[in-house]
């Protein structure tokens, strides 16, 4: 009997439930330009990765715009080399500050 609710060891916690909050605040941050080059939208809403530790996905408010080549595609992509692309441009999540900014602005 699972008394505590909670899966077993080593499986992946439940996806948390998308509200239309967080789908409103997806949709302004793909609106955005990419934040490392300022490519014009529609951009990757980047779930931040960077120091974050298990299997859960990131918050859809803890998200960055990202053109193809910054977020999957390109030689600096993130999901291509995390270590690389800390070193040129820092860690993703501090960049949920200036995205905050700009998706407040909208």
């Amino acid at each position: 009997m699972n008394l505590l609710n909670k899966p077993p060891l080593g499986l992946k916690e439940p996806k948390q439930k998308k509200t239309a909050k967080s789908k409103e605040h997806l949709k302004k941050v793909k609106s955005l330009p990419c934040i490392i080059c300022n490519h014009p939208p529609p951009s990757d809403a980047h779930h931040v990765i960077c120091d974050r530790f298990g299997s859960r996905k990131a918050s859809d408010f803890d998200t960055i715009p990202l053109c193809k080549n910054h977020h999957q595609n390109g030689k600096d992509a993130i999901h291509n080399s995390k270590k690389r692309w800390v070193e040129n441009y820092g860690k993703d999540y501090l960049f949920l500050p200036e995205v905050l900014k700009k998706v407040n602005a909208i």
